[in-house]
């Protein structure tokens, strides 16, 4: 008596779907389709909502105060430019403006030499422990540095570094060494180890393969972080106020300005200008950057 073997590749024929029914696959690509036309409309308000109230706050800077008083929504009869003449200096601007370029540069070199060494050799390191490390950095993403406010004023004012634009440059790089560190640890566990291994056999040390070799790979990761960076702490102000008695931000001279703007007049023309002053550096790293910083996450995050 014979036995049949059914072999694995004579299986039975699939049903054919019946007509008119699309398959679990087209199915989702077609859901997924209408989302994206269902969004599409929604993001381009927003986006016409943002450049609309930017327009408002520009043609608002321009005008007298009459106009900004009596006709808030109608185009400037004249365009005054005197106001952000008057902004810059009621305001003094001039040196919140140099005290911000020294915050930014500084924070934002001094939190890549720090992340940049700790996140290669996270990336680099096969214990256990290295996730543990990463993961530990990575919780800091989830505490708002407000509420850690009162110690930090405390060590730092018994530190001498309170009202010092160097105090609260540290306070800076600390704030962005989680997302940093996150960030720059994906990029260098991208790199292929060959490079490394080549170094090894030329004769290089670790550091010369660090600084020479893997560190210049990363600099799309690098701008990126030193472009949030500056982007997070241009305006920044609760930190330059806390901080700050003597010395002043340029998010500081806006404060100051407002307020002293309630005893010497009305005068909100002027202050949409000191608006404009602190916002066009951020519209034009936008403008200008923008695809750059979203390629740069999106690599980090791939990676």
């Amino acid at each position: 008596m014979t036995q049949t073997v059914i072999s694995p590749s004579t299986t039975a024929p699939r049903t054919p779907s019946p007509a008119g029914r699309p398959r679990r696959g087209s199915r989702r690509v077609t859901s997924r389709g209408r989302l994206h036309w269902a969004l599409v409309p929604f993001a381009w308000l927003l986006v016409t909502a943002d450049v609309l109230v930017i327009v408002w706050m520009i043609l608002s800077s321009l005008k007298s105060t009459r106009e900004m008083a009596l006709s808030p929504w109608s185009w400037p009869t004249k365009f005054l430019w005197s106001n952000y003449t008057d902004a810059w200096v009621a305001g003094e601007f001039g040196t919140g403006v140099l005290n911000s370029v020294v915050l930014i540069v500084g924070s934002g070199v001094g939190c890549i030499l720090l992340c940049a060494p700790a996140a290669y050799a996270l990336s680099r390191t096969t214990s256990r422990l290295a996730g543990a490390h990463t993961i530990f950095f990575v919780i800091g993403l989830g505490i708002p540095a407000q509420t850690i406010f009162i110690p930090l004023y405390v060590v730092f004012d018994r530190a001498g570094l309170v009202d010092s634009i160097g105090g609260l440059m540290l306070i800076y790089i600390g704030t962005g060494v989680p997302y940093a560190l996150f960030l720059l640890t994906a990029f260098f566990r991208s790199l292929p180890g060959e490079l490394e291994e080549a170094a090894a056999i030329d004769g290089a040390g670790p550091w010369y393969t660090f600084w020479r070799i893997m560190f210049p790979l990363a600099r799309s990761g690098l701008i990126t972080i030193f472009i949030l960076q500056a982007i997070g702490h241009w305006g920044e102000t609760f930190f330059a106020l806390v901080m700050l008695r003597h010395r002043t931000t340029l998010s500081l001279s806006l404060y100051n300005f407002a307020i002293n703007m309630q005893y010497n007049g009305n005068k909100f023309n002027v202050l949409f200008a000191g608006l404009i002053i602190l916002i066009l550096p951020l519209l034009v790293i936008y403008v200008l950057l923008g695809r750059r910083i979203i390629e740069g996450i999106a690599a980090g995050y791939s990676k």
